[in-house]
């Protein structure tokens, strides 16, 4: 490797529009040991990037930093007395920091091996968004002919979430804005318009009974009538904060008085389950169990895709030097799926 080698990333200097992000060169990073360097081939953005612009995601490092949240690359080398047969492999990983950059160094238990003939961008759809949906999928124990209703539909997560519930057997009716309708009948939803003044009366003429899981990552008002429309023994999982991003507010501040109310309504002697869901609970103090269940429900997702259970839903495709515009395309949400960056 070349010492004269350089490398391209975005970082964030502190809180600013998406036009303030910083294209920067530095030389090519050496990895250490149990540690490779990934040439990054697909990147995404995803709400965590847009509150950390913000300031306002929990643990978020101090600015300036590099964001990204997940990565697809080409392991490029491996650190002192690593596996050199790694080099040249397409792996996977979740870096939650990071990853917009052409090349990251990243631990190697960390990786995953990415099947075969998989477009890089399409697989970063499912990285962190599909390990997402498969964890709450199963901790919410559905069973084939019940029926789940999603909030937030068209986002990254929603169109993964929607796609396995299908492939589980699951009827799915999906909340978002009326121009993504269409798309989201193609993937075999149900859906009804977020903004919909009635949105309970109309969830109900669906499903009449209630239903018996809702997945909600919104934590906003909203999360009272998710409760609401739980069927006996239903679960309610709150997964996102994103009723917070444009204000004022730490997403902590929510985040508390959320845990709050779910930790009183779990008390409730009535079968309902409520839980927040977090991607990291588990790391500080089970790390390597953390790590082998991410590479497993990873590489499981990884595999539908490759079966073509999954339909990978691109937003839209950016080279990283022009991170500005696709992460104020992202904000806008005009189109389903995920804004991937192509470094």
């Amino acid at each position: 490797m070349s010492s004269s080698a350089m490398i391209t990333e975005v970082v964030l200097p502190g809180v600013v529009e998406p036009d303030g992000l910083q294209i920067n060169q530095r030389a090519m990073p050496v990895p250490a040991a149990r540690q490779a360097l990934v040439q990054v081939e697909a990147t995404g953005i995803s709400y965590a990037e847009q509150s950390m612009r913000r300031n306002l995601y929990p643990g978020q490092p101090a600015f300036p930093f590099v964001p990204g949240y997940d990565l697809v690359g080409t392991v490029h080398a491996v650190g002192a007395g690593g596996d050199e047969s790694l080099v040249g492999t397409r792996v996977a990983a979740v870096t939650k920091t990071g990853a917009w950059t052409t090349h990251a160094v990243v631990d190697v238990d960390d990786l995953t091996p990415v099947p075969p003939g998989l477009d890089p961008a399409e697989v970063e759809t499912v990285v962190v968004n599909g390990v997402t949906a498969w964890q709450m999928l199963g901790r919410a124990r559905l069973r084939a002919g019940q029926t789940i209703l999603v909030h937030g539909a068209n986002g990254g997560v929603g169109t993964v979430l929607v796609q396995l519930g299908r492939h589980l057997g699951l009827r799915v009716i999906g909340t978002a804005a009326p121009r993504h309708h269409e798309a989201l009948r193609a993937l075999g939803v149900e859906p009804l318009d977020y903004r919909a003044p009635d949105l309970a009366g109309r969830v109900r003429a669906l499903s009449p009974g209630g239903v018996d899981a809702v997945f909600d990552p919104v934590a906003g008002p909203g999360v009272r009538t998710s409760y609401r429309l739980l069927a006996p023994g239903g679960t309610l999982i709150v997964y996102g904060t994103a009723s917070a991003t444009g204000a004022a507010r730490s997403i902590a501040w929510v985040f508390v008085k959320l845990l709050a109310r779910l930790y009183t309504w779990n008390a409730l002697p009535n079968g309902h389950r409520v839980g927040f869901y977090n991607f990291w609970a588990g790391r500080l103090t089970r790390g390597a169990a953390f790590r082998r269940r991410l590479r497993t429900d990873l590489g499981t997702v990884l595999d539908l895709l490759r079966q073509g259970v999954l339909v990978p839903q691109i937003a839209a495709r950016y080279p990283l030097t022009e991170v500005s515009a696709a992460l104020a395309f992202a904000e806008a949400r005009t189109r389903p799926g995920k804004v991937v960056l192509e470094p």
